[in-house]
Parts: structure tokens; C-alpha cells; sequence
């Protein structure tokens, strides 16, 4: 098949998606596809030879993640201070392809605005969740009213639209402290704060309120971190997190050797079938499909599990945690990434 992967874009997690998005088209192209690699943002100009020559044989493709997000301001600078967000050439690219895999993270890619418009263009054969599953499954609050109506505990939480002493106010008298301070539509914890003493409010709230308009409190859960994904209706084993110091952080994610990861998860047989009716609830509840990722904590104080947050397209990068899942069930990396594009083409 001729697959596209698209990747990049205009979100913080941008180098996240090109890390991703290079191990996806180097696993694929070694499968036997044809695979372009393509920054959604920047687009490409398509050669004299046309569009079908941009899908490469045997590619080997590369991209790497720093400590810190990358800076948006000089991709835009690099890029001619470009508006669209998408890049020239793209949307006839995705067109000429067989399978769309949707390497991005954040942003457009995430909140449904890009399934959006594949949909309009005609453009169906794309992996993981349709504009309402990505959209429901980015905005964190909506998705835990979600998961509230569908019996999913979820911690405690207020939405915030500016800073100041009414903001404080709120958070001691509704949520308390400690607390997670977190923007509301941001991934790879971009942007979260863990709060232990009150003092600590503000700079959270500052630096949350650098990536979006509208943040959210959450009352903080003690215990142990898992993340649970699912493949094509399969609940893969879980997976324990255990960051070697602070919490699970943007550098903790992504660069390796910063985090213990143990799947299949040291849990009771009952305990792992509690996470995975709430994952599999979880997954239905925000109209998910293809694959996606739940992030819970076991809670210390009363023993059950809590659902953080649900990733619609979840990272792929050689530290993310679904492919260690997928291979934890028998499933290999070139296999997981097959499975989705499978999974993608079946679409009506």
C-alpha cells in the first residue's frame, strides 16, 4: 500500500510526533509499503515526477526528541510565518495515498479539527478515532464528564479561564491542595504542574496558562501511576510507570532511562480486571476507535482505579508506553503498526 504519515505540525509536542512518526514509516516501509513521511505543517513541494514518487521503497527515517518542547516562534519563522495549518501540498498527498496515519500529537491532530477535515475532503481511510473521539478525548474536561456518566471514577476537577485570587480561592476551596495543575487540551503533560504547598500555585497557573486559554485543577490521587491501551477492541496488559525521580513529565516520557516501565503490571488478576472493563468502558464512553491509551492511578486511600486521561492517538516513540504494551500481548512493533493501518483501511 501507499501510506502517508503525517506528522509534526504546529503543537508542542511536535518533535514527539516526528519521533513517532519516523519509527511508524521506517516500520512500515520495511513491511513492504510504500511510505512518505510528511510535517503536516510544512508541506512539500511535489516534483516534476509527481506525487506518487514522493512513496518510498525501503526508507529509513529518523527524528529525535529534546529535553524541552520545541520552539513554535522559529518553526513559524522558518516556515515564512505561515497561518495554515496545514502545509501546501498535503491534503492532495493524503488524497493519492491508500492508508492516512495520523502520527501527530496535540493541537490539530488530537482535538479533531484535522479528522474534521480528511472527512470533508473525502479522505476516510485514516487511523485511529473519527473529529468526535478525538475531540471528546482531548478536551479533559469534557472527557471526564464523560467518564462520570459512564461510571469511570475520575479525580475531582474545576476549569479555569484566568489566573488571580479568585482562581486561588477556587482551587483551595474546591479542589484543595495538593492538586494537578494541567492545560486543558495539552498532551504529554505539556504544561502540568503537581502542586504540594500553596506557594506553589501561582507558577503553575502561569506556565499552564502559556499553552491555552482554559486550564483545569484536579484533586491530586496518591498511588500507583498504570496506563492501559487498546488495539482494535483488544485491552492490551497494563503498564506501570514509575518515573526514577519527579513525576511523569515531558523529559520523564520521552528520553530514555528516566522511567521504570514494567508490563505485564505487578496487579492481582482481579485488580487487571478492573482497569480493563474501566479501559474498555472508558474507550466506548468518548466514541474511540481504532486504538487509543487510558492513564489511571491506583489509588492508595481506597484501593480502585482512577482514569486520568485518555489519549486518542497515543505516542509511538521507542520510550512510549502502547507499543510496550502491544508487545507485552505478542504483538511486535512492525505488527502493532500493521495492525492500525489494517485496522484504518477496513474504515466504510
Amino acid at each position: 500500500m501507499k501510506i502517508v504519515v503525517l506528522a509534526g505540525g504546529l503543537s508542542p509536542e511536535r518533535d514527539v510526533s516526528l519521533s513517532s512518526g519516523a519509527l511508524i514509516a521506517t516500520a512500515l516501509s520495511e513491511q513492504g509499503h510504500r511510505v512518505m513521511l510528511l510535517d503536516v505543517y510544512r508541506g512539500v513541494i511535489v516534483p516534476e515526477s509527481g506525487i506518487d514518487s514522493l512513496f518510498l521503497e525501503n526508507g529509513t527515517f529518523s527524528a529525535e526528541i529534546g529535553e524541552k518542547e520545541p520552539d513554535l516562534d522559529k518553526v513559524r519563522r522558518d516556515n515564512g510565518e505561515q497561518v495554515e495549518l496545514i502545509g501546501k501540498n498535503v491534503l492532495e498527498i493524503c488524497r493519492a495515498a491508500d492508508v492516512v496515519f495520523v502520527a501527530l500529537h496535540g493541537a490539530m491532530g488530537e482535538n479533531g479539527q484535522l479528522q474534521a477535515t480528511l472527512d470533508n475532503y473525502g479522505i476516510r481511510h485514516y487511523t485511529g478515532a473519527g473529529f468526535v473521539g478525538a475531540l471528546l478525548a482531548m478536551n479533559k474536561d469534557i472527557s471526564k464528564k464523560l467518564f462520570r456518566y459512564a461510571g469511570i471514577p475520575t479525580a475531582d476537577w474545576i476549569t479555569l479561564s484566568a489566573g488571580g485570587e479568585d482562581a486561588l480561592r477556587r482551587i483551595r476551596e474546591e479542589v484543595g491542595i495538593p492538586c494537578v495543575i494541567k492545560p486543558l487540551s495539552c498532551g504529554s503533560s505539556v504544561g502540568v504542574s503537581i502542586i504540594e504547598k500553596e506557594e506553589e500555585l501561582r507558577d503553575a497557573l502561569e506556565s499552564a496558562f502559556r499553552y491555552e486559554t482554559e486550564i483545569l485543577a484536579e484533586k491530586k490521587i496518591s498511588g500507583r501511576e498504570f496506563s492501559v491501551g487498546v488495539l482494535g477492541g483488544q485491552v492490551l496488559p497494563p503498564i506501570e510507570i514509575i518515573p526514577l525521580s519527579g513525576f511523569y513529565d515531558y523529559k520523564n516520557k520521552y528520553l530514555p532511562g528516566m522511567t521504570r516501565e514494567i508490563c505485564p503490571a505487578d496487579l492481582t488478576p482481579e485488580q487487571v480486571a478492573r482497569v480493563s472493563a474501566l479501559t474498555a468502558a472508558a474507550f466506548k464512553a468518548l466514541s474511540l476507535s481504532g486504538y487509543a491509551r487510558f492513564d489511571f492511578i491506583l489509588s492508595e486511600e481506597d484501593g480502585d482505579f482512577y482514569c486520568l486521561e485518555a489519549n486518542a492517538l497515543p505516542g509511538m516513540t521507542p520510550t512510549s508506553l502502547l507499543p510496550q504494551e502491544a508487545a507485552a500481548a505478542g504483538i511486535p512493533y512492525p505488527a502493532l503498526c500493521e495492525t492500525i493501518v489494517r485496522l484504518a483501511s477496513e474504515k466504510n
